[in-house]
C-alpha cells in the first residue's frame, strides 16, 4: 500500500468488461515528504475518490479480483481517502 495524490480521470475508448460501472482515475505516488515519485499511475475508483484527494492505494491484486471477478487485469485500487497525515520529525520518532 501507498499513499497517492488523484489527478484526474481516465476515459478509456474500451474497458474491460470487469470494469463497467467502475472509474479509473490518474494517481501520483506520493513520498512520505509529501513529494512525488515515480511515474503516474492507473487506479480503480471504488469509493469516490476527487480530484487532489489524497488516498489510499492497494497494490493487493486479490482484491481486485475479490470484488470484479478473477479475469479483471485490475492490481491498484483505492482502498481510503485520507482526511491527514502527520509525520513525526526525526527527533520525536527516536523519543517514540
Amino acid at each position: 500500500m501507498f499513499l497517492a495524490r488523484i489527478d484526474g480521470t481516465l476515459v478509456p475508448a474500451q474497458k474491460h468488461g470487469t470494469l463497467e460501472g467502475y472509474r479509473l482515475l490518474i494517481g501520483q505516488r506520493l513520498e512520505v515528504s509529501g513529494d512525488t515519485s515515480g511515474d503516474p499511475i492507473v487506479v480503480l475508483d471504488l469509493i469516490g475518490a476527487r480530484m487532489g484527494s489524497t488516498v489510499i492505494v492497494s497494490t493487493d491484486g486479490d482484491l481486485a479480483r475479490a470484488a470484479l471477478g478473477n479475469t479483471t487485469p485490475v492490481r491498484m485500487v483505492v482502498v481510503g481517502i485520507v482526511d491527514s497525515v502527520h509525520v513525526p520529525n526525526s527527533a520525536e520518532a527516536g523519543r517514540q
